[in-house]
């Protein structure tokens, strides 16, 4: 393991798939995606929470020249065929925003193994290998069958969001993926 995803997860083994990790605030502070990176980034909707999180994504994106495609989604076909499409264009990364990627990504992201995905301000409650989550208290949706709360307005904040794409993108950048990043 690399001296980043040591002090990011705070131990010299790799974590298990599915882990929850809780890594330092800061700690992925300095990572920067590297030249051409490429993102893109599902929208499933057009309410506030999808808008911060969105937003946090370009962001991201233009703090750290990231190449940044954003693909809208009306309702759960159009989050599959969004899917499909970003993973057509063949990212390094694909975002999936709030709750209402979490039970088409569920169900499609098993389907695309080679393909990394991101999910911020929600997880997936069985996650492969590729699929990485980002959740913190109020933003922690596990999809419609298990009968938890959607994400909480006031939780998904500005900084917040922007925190959890940067804490997100460096884990996967670093090959912790499959995890769950939990922020305090």
């Amino acid at each position: 393991m690399t001296g980043f995803a040591a002090r990011f997860v705070g131990s010299s083994h790799q974590p298990a798939p599915e882990v929850t990790v809780r890594p330092t605030p800061g700690t992925w502070d300095d990572v920067a995606a590297p030249a051409e990176y490429s993102m893109v980034v599902i929208a499933p909707g057009d309410d506030p929470t999808t808008a911060t999180l969105t937003a946090a994504v370009e962001h991201y994106a233009a703090e750290h020249g990231a190449d940044l495609t954003v693909l809208p989604a009306r309702d759960h076909d159009e989050v599959e065929q969004r899917i499909d499409e970003a993973v057509a264009a063949a990212p390094d990364l694909v975002v999936g925003v709030g709750d209402g990627v979490v039970d088409v990504f569920s169900l499609i992201t098993a389907q695309y193994l080679e393909t990394d995905f991101l999910v911020v301000g929600a997880q997936l409650p069985e996650p492969t290998h590729n699929v990485t989550a980002v959740v913190w208290p109020g933003a922690e949706f596990r999809g419609t069958a298990l009968g938890n709360d959607p994400a909480h307005a006031n939780a998904v904040t500005p900084g917040r969001a922007r925190e959890a794409v940067a804490a997100g993108t460096a884990s996967v950048l670093h090959d912790l993926t499959g995890i769950v990043i939990e922020l305090g």
